[in-house]
């Protein structure tokens, strides 16, 4: 963290959890029935799990967001176009509303105080996450999940429109090939302060309660 930030306060900070879902990540989730892990994401969730503790150690608020596909009057989940052609294996049940799939993973899940279902890559769209942290009393927001040129990028860019002090957890967040990793983290380094994990836990220790 920079020595020129301002110190955080603990009990103002959200730790935006980004689609960290079973359907993406689990042995038998969708992602994986279709040959589309990420190694990288796939170890994300106790290194999230860490940070989501000392967030919640400090009085400050997890959200949650999760990927979700909503059936239409005949059970079909309505896939976007273009989704539908990048991942051609999804199909009924995946990420429905209330399923195993579209739960986030099992480290993450008791960490969660809100889940808000998103429809897009950012986590505010279409949501009511602005509206919880808004009367949260929160104004620090530090995105971590995946992917990291997808739904972290969108969020975090959203995150910045709001006028949040935004934060993005750099090993917190995973995408298919590191460089498309790094090239995204370098980029929203125009609106974000990107940093460690561990850093992130630091400032937060070191911060006013």
């Amino acid at each position: 963290m920079s020595s020129a930030a301002s110190p955080l306060q603990p009990r103002r900070v959200a730790l935006v959890v980004i689609d960290l879902q079973n359907d993406f990540l689990a042995p038998d989730g969708a992602y994986a029935r279709g040959g589309a892990v990420s190694p990288a994401a796939q170890l994300l969730p106790p290194r999230v799990a860490q940070v989501a503790q000392a967030v919640k150690a400090g009085g400050g608020l997890v959200a949650g967001s999760q990927f979700t596909l909503w059936p239409d009057a005949e059970g079909e989940p309505m896939v976007s176009p273009h989704l539908k052609e990048l991942r051609p294996f999804l199909r009924r049940g995946d990420f429905a509303p209330g399923g195993t799939g579209q739960a986030h993973v099992p480290e993450i899940a008791p960490w969660v105080d809100v889940s808000v279902c998103k429809v897009a890559y950012s986590a505010f769209f279409n949501t009511q996450l602005d509206w919880v942290l808004r009367r949260a009393g929160i104004d620090t927001v530090a995105v971590c999940g995946i992917v990291t040129n997808g739904g972290v990028a969108s969020t975090v860019r959203d995150a910045h429109m709001r006028d949040y002090r935004t934060l993005v957890l750099s090993d917190g967040c995973a995408a298919f090939r590191q460089e498309v990793h790094d090239t995204a983290l370098a980029d929203m380094s125009n609106v974000a302060q990107v940093l460690s994990c561990a850093d992130f836990i630091a400032a937060l220790a070191a911060g006013t309660p």
